[in-house]
């Protein structure tokens, strides 16, 4: 009967993990640039008192999709996608920097640029990028270099101020924080790649497929309730054997 009852439990409480991996692609399908986690699950010995007979099936993330979401136009000039493989960096709120493909930057009261959750994006020499206000014109060429028109100045009067820290750093080196920024498993930072592409006016969609989130969700739930159905048959099985040994 413990059998019977730990497989079910454990089963539901495995269950619902997975549920949260697929809610969080699910709430994050719309947030700019964003990966989705897989989910899988594996089989785990129990450890204890005896010999280890007992399996469950451990739910995990075990990664992230690096594939590349849509990009699509905005005309706005704060907007920016990478084509292809690589990263923005941007200064995280414990300080060091973290990886990003979110580029609907904007620019701050004070001229700092900054991404749509308030980090400071970083330059090539891992510095923060001051805008001179006020400005006419803001643009991003396809290597980052960032190229702005003072106020007042002729049209040909463009003046490069710094240039983004675009990275490129092997996908198996790279692993999701708890702040939703990547960052090196090792912990160092990433250099500088001359390699990555930008397009000024666009930005790259999340990569979350929709209908294969909800239909993993469905099938979960459906999980979830047979588990849950599981224990209440344990419950009436254990309080039978227990009436029957009260007749005898």
């Amino acid at each position: 009967m413990d059998n019977f009852l730990y497989v079910s439990m454990s089963g539901a409480k495995e269950t619902m993990n997975a549920l949260a991996i697929h809610s969080n692609n699910l709430a994050n399908a719309s947030k700019t640039g964003f990966k989705a986690s897989f989910e899988q699950a594996r089989s785990m010995q129990v450890h204890g008192e005896g010999l280890p007979t007992r399996v469950f099936a451990l739910a995990e993330s075990p990664g992230q999709n690096f594939d590349s979401g849509i990009v699509h136009g905005t005309g706005r000039e704060l907007d920016v996608a990478i084509e292809g493989e690589g990263w923005f960096v941007v200064k995280s709120d414990t300080g060091d920097e973290g990886l990003t493909r979110s580029g609907d930057f904007n620019i701050t009261a004070d001229g700092f640029l900054i991404d749509s959750s308030g980090k400071e994006v970083l330059d090539n020499t891992g510095s923060n990028i001051y805008i001179p206000m006020p400005i006419e014109k803001f643009n991003i060429r396809k290597d980052g270099v960032i190229e702005v028109r003072p106020e007042g100045a002729p049209p040909e009067g463009m003046e490069n101020i710094a240039q983004l820290k675009l990275v490129n750093p092997d996908i198996k080196d790279l692993m999701r924080s708890s702040d939703g920024l990547f960052r090196r498993i090792d912990g160092q930072q990433t250099e500088f790649s001359a390699g990555v592409v930008v397009t000024n006016g666009a930005l790259e969609a999340s990569n979350v497929n929709l209908s294969s989130e909800l239909t993993s969700l469905i099938n979960l739930q459906r999980g979830f309730e047979m588990q849950i159905k599981m224990m209440k048959k344990a419950e009436e099985i254990d309080e039978s054997s227990e009436s029957l040994l009260k007749v005898v």
